[in-house]
């Protein structure tokens, strides 16, 4: 197996001109992450990487165009000229390949035969994944970490096809066992060069030095994100989970016709998005219970929610029932091409500024209230 290099201090830093940020950026200077995949959220990762550390970074997906449109994406998600670099998206392209900084791969081997890091994310199919993993484990060292950015599949299923007699992949037990305690789902937001949140899944088989690397790789970045270690797997994870319950409910409030999507967009801007954005669900009805907190709120409007609940529990909706003309796929597809149709890069600029805009008020919220408890 090839010979890999320590990780970095932590305490290391660095000001590049080959980095993105600005100021003073984590090193990570010895760390050389694979990418597989290089979709939109490839792509916001690269960015992350790129932006916020030093480490090199290879990238490989199986498209023909690959290096056509990473240098047509990546500058919509890179900062304005970044520093040492030139103002245009492909001269910044062509110096980043030119430093060293970032590979383009024509085959998985390249890419990951001398990573520290391998990092996925390709279609959420068990089948890739497993099949993934079996190559990438042909060519990584013994202490490369694997990280999958999976929207839900857990890591113990990712590897659980392993045997000592997997296909022609010769490997022991205790190489397998190696493998499944280096295995951490690193679950971002879209996009996640821009929003915080990280979750940090390790399956029962992950060590927690693993999840420790992790966690001190994503908090030294200098940067708004927020790795947060979920103690427990569960599919969808917890943000996920979250995010698809409530968008099921959309779908099916839209295809009985009680609003339209974009009316049901405006809902949410107007009433759970900023709220939200200030403190989750169980800090905001803790403040609906007045004095009371939590108990008062569940006193005061637990008859309300168990109507719904119950309510929600008659008439679900599910992926396998949405398909053909008079199915809710149809219904929620139609109207949000009417409302928004196919998003153009100003568009996507547009979104990324506004996200900026909320992240930025979120930390001076955090700092002006971590600020007044050192008053006290």
């Amino acid at each position: 197996m090839p010979g890999l290099q320590e990780p970095p201090s932590e305490s290391a830093s660095t000001s590049t001109t080959t980095g993105m940020a600005a100021t003073t950026v984590s090193s990570h200077a010895a760390e050389h992450i694979a990418l597989i995949g290089v979709g939109a959220i490839g792509i916001s990762f690269l960015a992350l990487h790129l932006t916020y550390t030093a480490a090199r970074v290879s990238v490989f997906d199986p498209r023909p165009d690959l290096k056509e449109h990473v240098a047509a994406m990546l500058p919509l998600y890179l900062p304005t000229s970044p520093p040492g670099l030139g103002s245009e998206g492909k001269s910044s392209i062509e110096q980043l390949t030119a430093s060293g900084r970032l590979r383009f791969c024509t085959s998985l081997r390249e890419a990951v035969q001398h990573a520290t890091v391998v990092q996925e994310q390709g279609p959420e199919n068990m089948q890739f994944k497993q099949r993934t993993w079996s190559e990438v484990l042909r060519y990584v060292g013994a202490s490369t970490h694997l990280w999958s950015s999976t929207s839900g599949i857990p890591a113990s299923q990712q590897l659980a096809h392993l045997t000592a007699t997997t296909g022609d992949l010769d490997l022991s037990e205790e190489a397998i066992a190696s493998a499944r305690a280096r295995l951490l789902i690193v679950h971002p937001f879209n996009p996640p060069h821009l929003m915080p949140l990280l979750e940090l899944v390790p399956s029962p088989s992950t060590s927690a030095t693993e999840t420790a690397f992790a966690r001190s790789y994503f908090s030294s970045l200098g940067s708004i994100h927020r790795p947060i270690t979920i103690r427990k797997e569960s599919v969808g994870f917890v943000a996920n989970r979250l995010s698809f319950i409530l968008f099921r409910e959309a779908c099916r409030l839209v295809q009985q016709g009680v609003c339209s999507v974009h009316d049901l967009d405006e809902i949410v801007r107007a009433s759970l998005g900023p709220r939200w954005a200030v403190a989750g669900p169980f800090q905001m009805y803790n403040f609906g219970g007045g004095v009371r907190g939590m108990a008062g709120f569940l006193d005061n409007i637990g008859e309300a929610i168990d109507a719904v609940w119950k309510d929600d529990a008659g008439d679900q909706i599910s992926m396998d029932d949405g398909d053909g003309s008079g199915g809710w796929k149809a219904t929620v597809i139609e109207q949000t091409v009417e409302a928004y149709g196919v998003p153009s890069a100003a568009e996507i600029k547009k979104r990324d500024r506004a996200l900026k805009a909320v992240v930025k008020v979120q930390e001076e919220q955090a700092q002006a209230q971590e600020q007044g408890q050192m008053e006290q």
